[in-house]
């Protein structure tokens, strides 16, 4: 349950940032799709690994960040889920080219991963986890602001930021 609910968060806040870029209602969709779907590939990682409140052996971490392929895959055989696919095998890249699993940079990283990076990273610090407690509002915004440019593509990151400053985020996306 807790990995359902970050995802309805993920997706809440992919289709936010779409709305927000002013992208196609058809894209808003397929963003709010793929914020929900975005770590199906982790279906087959144990609970033992993912709730762990340790720090995860090397062969634990690899087999964590095969869940973006794993996803690919699951979502590639259904023909409408083929091209949400894509966004989901990208979604851990990173802008400097440092992420998984094909190392891409910059604009070779789909924007609408882009968009799930930036989303997905930030629920995820502002949740509690087994091995530690969620950051504040005020702390993950800035590891968002820190890492643009490394990890986040910066027109995204401030997309999301204006998203945080200028609307009421106490309505219930992040409860």
């Amino acid at each position: 349950s807790r990995e359902m609910e970050h995802s309805k968060r993920v997706s809440d806040w992919c289709e936010r940032i779409a709305i927000k870029m002013n992208l196609d209602s058809h894209i808003v969709s397929k963003l709010r799709i793929a914020g929900l779907m975005h770590d199906i590939g982790k279906i087959g990682i144990p609970d033992s690994i993912l709730d762990k409140p340790d720090r995860l052996t090397e062969e634990e971490f690899n087999l964590i960040r095969k869940h973006s392929e794993v996803g690919y895959r699951i979502l590639s055989a259904a023909n409408e889920f083929s091209e949400i696919a894509d966004y989901i095998l990208a979604h851990h890249e990173r802008w400097d080219g440092m992420g998984y699993p094909k190392g891409l940079k910059g604009n070779e990283i789909p924007i609408y991963s882009r968009i799930i990076s930036v989303a997905d990273s930030f629920d995820a610090m502002t949740s509690d986890r087994a091995y530690r407690k969620g950051m504040s509002f005020d702390e993950a915004k800035f590891e968002i602001i820190k890492h643009s440019n490394t990890q986040f593509d910066l027109s995204v990151t401030k997309v999301f930021l204006e998203i945080i400053d200028n609307e009421d985020i106490s309505r219930g996306l992040l409860s």
